[in-house]
């Protein structure tokens, strides 16, 4: 070809106006876009020519899924016309992006075409294509010899592979709306900008020129899910795409009784993990095991890879017996979805860590009330949506009920109780009332619950009477020695129906004034009263807990505030989540409730108990399960632990602890019961006695009756 005018006559060092392409690379690539794509799947590939070169640490060789059988069926789904979208939801360290990264060498090798790579951020990106795709490229003769050299087709956004164009990109407004491909692989979608909204309902449109031949594989912790309900909870993210798919779960063998069950938390048969709650981390670790649910085997670490090669994905429509045979047939959806857990990953650091992760997260976070590090251990090291623990582990009225504690009595301190708080919720006629005994570590017991006949809105003497119950009243100690434990703090519902919030904080300046409420000091830069009104915000990211003061003084508004009446803020959702966890400990310990057996009814139901358990986790809020039922123990609940907290529970050094939470023998809040002036003498005639409640024995034929019926009581109330 001879040189263009303009090139001949272009002077000496000037620029090339017109450079000429590689004639031999321009034939080569024409020949690779022209080329039948190789008759291979991804995991066949993968499995031939897949090589791993952790430069920073890891495995070294040959692919293999003996690591992890359960990526094969997600890269078998990316063939084919059957599914529009592979949906993979998993903690970290379970290998769901290199069923990507196979996807992507297998496209340069065996059947070239254009890809789009979404990754959440900028930095995660660039370290992401740096660390991890240029080794990779670089480690694949196959691959590597297909890239042009040109500086233009190998940059950190941009890699030219023979014919096909991968684009490496973080998810952004004008990213998601200005590209397509028939190939496109979105990391982290929970990771995403929540503003996108649907983000798959965006790439289906980058996508559908291309027809039932173009795929889109979707990863990602499940970040965005609130708990295990599919209908509630799953809505956005990654377990919202796995919703609408159908919805795969990995089910393996038992390695002693040969049993299948699975590792995932919705499974009709969970094969949980297993460890002493109370018992320090170290002890935790060491003695995690994985709990058969046919045969209560308990199964060690070493046992998770044999045991992965048994498995098997089950699908929607299937079933799986317990020796392993599938019958149904699976629903056809255009999404393929994995659910990959922590339990099922060799990957990570054991089931020892994650146990220890686990309860580490939790009890930092009932001391701090931060929840965040609970939900980075679930969602990426257990795989589960953040809330899936609660929800798991949610017990109900039944349950408590076999709970209750024939050694315990209403009005009575056991052994174990350092100090008392107590709250009152107020309803339209009455004032019901609850106190919670607190021990070690957040252990509590519930020492007795009234309630009191009152008009909160307008009658003020029925104010100042619940002040005089709830925060004067002693409790005996069950040793029998005649000492009482008074309330170390206490709080009140200032809300309900117009005229309440007005009548409560009236009754506190009462009492203010007559000096029987004081200020014991700050903690935690928050002004700890005796006793205070109580508010729940609405907001669900409202802080947890705040001492306010009101000040408003508007002529508009209902209620008169001066700025004088502390106020207990209370994030309730927070606290809601600390009493579903509390009643979700099975065995007692920190933070166990214990439940004196006059919470139960004869026969069930259970109505206080019930209460316990009436409200469910939505999203961010906790709301009534039946929009009708009672829930004012869960209320009272909340508040006392409110009480607690505002008075430092958590921040009690047990070995050491002030004078009001110490031992009885040397207690503040112990002293010996004072003789009641007008009490009757004991040899008083028995007529002359007044008539007061008593509790007798459970007749014999009655007391049967009832333990048939699955209730244990031994005595009743006339």
């Amino acid at each position: 070809m001879a040189p263009s005018r303009d090139r001949a006559m272009a002077p000496m060092g000037a620029p090339d106006p017109a450079p000429y392409a590689d004639a031999a690379a321009l034939f080569v690539s024409c020949l690779d876009a022209m080329r039948p794509p190789r008759r291979i799947g991804v995991a066949e590939w993968a499995e031939q020519h897949r090589r791993l070169a952790n430069t920073g640490g890891g495995f070294v060789g040959r692919w293999s899924f003996d690591e992890a059988p359960y990526l094969r069926a997600p890269m078998e789904a990316l063939l084919g016309t059957t599914h529009l979208t592979v949906a993979i939801a998993g903690p970290g360290q379970c290998g769901k992006t290199e069923v990507a990264h196979n996807w992507m060498l297998w496209g340069a090798d065996a059947d070239p075409a254009d890809m789009l790579w979404y990754m959440q951020t900028e930095p995660g990106l660039e370290a992401h294509v740096k660390t991890r795709i240029e080794p990779m490229l670089q480690a694949h003769p196959s691959v590597r010899n297909r890239m042009s050299g040109a500086a233009r087709d190998d940059t950190l956004h941009f890699k030219r592979l023979g014919s096909m164009a991968v684009e490496f990109l973080s998810a952004t407004t004008n990213n998601l709306i200005n590209k397509r491909a028939g190939r496109i692989v979105a990391d982290e979608v929970d990771a995403y900008d929540d503003s996108f909204g649907d983000v798959k309902t965006l790439l289906d449109v980058r996508r559908q020129t291309y027809g039932r031949r173009s795929k889109i594989l979707m990863m990602s912790h499940a970040d965005k899910a609130t708990g295990l309900n599919p209908g509630a909870d799953w809505t956005s993210g990654i377990m919202g795409v796995y919703a609408d798919s159908d919805r795969r779960l990995w089910y393996w063998a038992c390695p002693h009784c040969q049993a299948f069950s699975s590792p995932c938390p919705t499974a009709a048969r969970e094969m949980v993990l297993v460890y002493p709650e109370a018992e320090s981390l170290d002890v935790i670790e060491a003695e995690a095991r994985l709990l058969c649910p046919v045969n209560g085997c308990l199964i060690e670490d070493r046992d998770r890879r044999a045991m992965n090669l048994t498995g098997r994905w089950v699908g929607m429509g299937e079933h799986i017996d317990e020796d392993g045979r599938i019958t149904g047939e699976r629903v056809v959806r255009d999404t393929a979805g994995f659910w990959i857990t922590g339990l099922m990953s060799t990957l990570n650091q054991g089931i020892g860590k994650l146990a220890r992760n686990r309860v580490k997260a939790e009890r930092d976070a009932l001391v701090s009330g931060d929840h965040r590090s609970a939900k980075e251990v679930i969602t990426k090291q257990w795989g589960w949506p953040f809330g899936a623990a609660r929800a798991a582990n949610a017990v109900d009225a039944a349950t408590l009920a076999d709970r209750c504690e024939d050694a315990l009595h209403f009005g009575e301190v056991p052994e174990g109780v350092r100090f008392i708080t107590g709250a009152a919720d107020a309803q339209s006629n009455r004032f019901e009332l609850l106190w919670r005994g607190w021990g070690e570590a957040g252990e509590s017991w519930i020492l007795d619950r009234e309630v009191m006949e009152a008009a909160p809105a307008t009658v003020p003497e029925d104010w100042d009477a619940m002040l005089e119950r709830l925060f004067l009243r002693r409790f005996p100690l069950a040793d029998g020695s005649g000492r009482e434990m008074g309330v170390r703090g206490a709080t009140y519902d200032s809300g309900g129906e117009p005229g309440v919030t007005e009548q409560a904080y009236d009754a506190w300046r009462r009492w203010k004034r007559k000096q029987r409420v004081r200020r014991i000091g700050m903690i935690e830069g928050k002004d700890a009263w005796q006793f205070l009104p109580y508010k729940g915000e609405s907001t669900p990211n409202a802080p947890r807990l705040q001492v306010t003061y009101p000040d408003n003084q508007r002529r508009d508004r209902k209620v008169q505030t001066r700025g004088d009446v502390p106020l207990m803020q209370v994030n309730p959702n927070t606290f809601k989540d600390d009493m579903a966890a509390q009643l979700a400990r099975a065995m007692p310990g920190p933070r166990y409730v214990h439940l004196p057996m006059a919470l139960r009814a004869l026969v069930p139901p259970h109505p206080l108990l019930e209460q316990l358990c009436a409200e469910t986790r939505k999203g961010k809020v906790w709301t009534k399960t039946v929009p009708s039922a009672r829930n004012e123990m869960t209320d009272l609940m909340v508040m006392s632990h409110a009480a607690a907290r505002l008075h430092g529970l958590h921040l009690i050094a047990w070995e050491n602890p002030p004078a009001w939470a110490a031992p009885w023998e040397r207690n503040s809040m112990v002293t010996v019961a004072e003789p009641d002036a007008d009490a009757e003498p004991e040899d008083a005639p028995v007529a002359a006695r007044p008539m007061v409640p008593v509790a007798r024995p459970m007749p014999a034929p009655v007391l049967a009756a009832a333990r048939m019926r699955g209730v244990r009581s031994t005595g009743i109330r006339v």
